[in-house]
């Protein structure tokens, strides 16, 4: 595996699930606001809510938590107000990274992701110094249960997809960045809400990373994930499953 899922499992081995979940409900309320903030506050009418009102749901928040983050990015409430800033570097072993944040500080955002980089064996890098190396696509995301592989396939090519990848942990379907809520909406009608759906970063290589330098990028990935700020890092790296293994015992 490659990219985020590697990421993902091992942070899901690693266990600390109530402070991780407490720092995706504070990722997930932003990204909320900003949605409701970029378009109407209505989700039939904003692709963007309405997925992150899906991701919402899928983690649990509670509809009152939800609809306050919505009053907040509709200018109902007042709050924090947030802008979308994006960050780009190396990280050990020559991993190209894309770091997307929502924040109320640039300074305080760019220090953190800074610091996170010049840590752990990392070099950031001018705005375009990477986003060469990845594809802006959409995603939209179902578990494994939904359907089998073969169905899923089927399902999003008739949807217009231009790509799927199964595994045990679910279907990730790829799309073309305008297409996203055409698929998404054909798919729903199959398989029901989507687990997300939304604009992504997809490498056109990936890059495999010794030992050494995968525990160093992890630890990377780690301080990034634990900034508040930090809504997604997408990344180019292929780490072999014998090493993951290691790795996150």
């Amino acid at each position: 595996m490659a990219g985020h899922s590697q990421f993902k499992n091992i942070m899901y081995r690693k266990g600390a699930q109530d402070a991780k979940r407490a720092k995706a409900f504070t990722k997930l309320i932003r990204e909320l606001t900003v949605a409701a903030r970029s378009g109407l506050p209505d989700p039939a009418a904003n692709p963007r809510l309405r997925s992150a009102i899906i991701a919402a749901r899928v983690a649990n928040m509670s509809k009152d938590t939800i609809e306050r983050a919505i009053k907040r990015g509709s200018g109902a409430e007042s709050g924090e107000q947030y802008e979308e800033v994006r960050y780009e570097g190396y990280g050990p072993g020559g991993v190209a990274l894309i770091v997307e944040a929502l924040t109320d500080n640039r300074n305080r955002t760019a220090s953190e992701v800074r610091s996170a980089f010049g840590k752990h064996g990392g070099t950031l890098g001018e705005s375009g110094s990477v986003a060469f190396m990845f594809e802006r696509v959409g995603l939209v995301q179902y578990l494994a249960a939904v359907a089998d592989g073969e169905a899923m396939f089927e399902a999003a090519l008739e949807a217009g997809a231009d790509d799927v990848q199964s595994s045990e942990a679910g279907h990730d379907v790829y799309c073309a960045p305008d297409d996203l809520s055409g698929v998404r909406e054909a798919l729903e009608q199959r398989f029901g809400p989507a687990q997300s759906a939304r604009l992504d970063w997809r490498p056109r290589n990936s890059v495999p990373i010794a030992e050494d330098d995968a525990a160093s990028l992890f630890k990377l990935l780690d301080a990034l994930d634990d900034s508040d700020d930090v809504q997604r890092v997408a990344a180019n790296f292929e780490v072999a499953d014998d090493v993951l293994d290691r790795l996150s015992r």
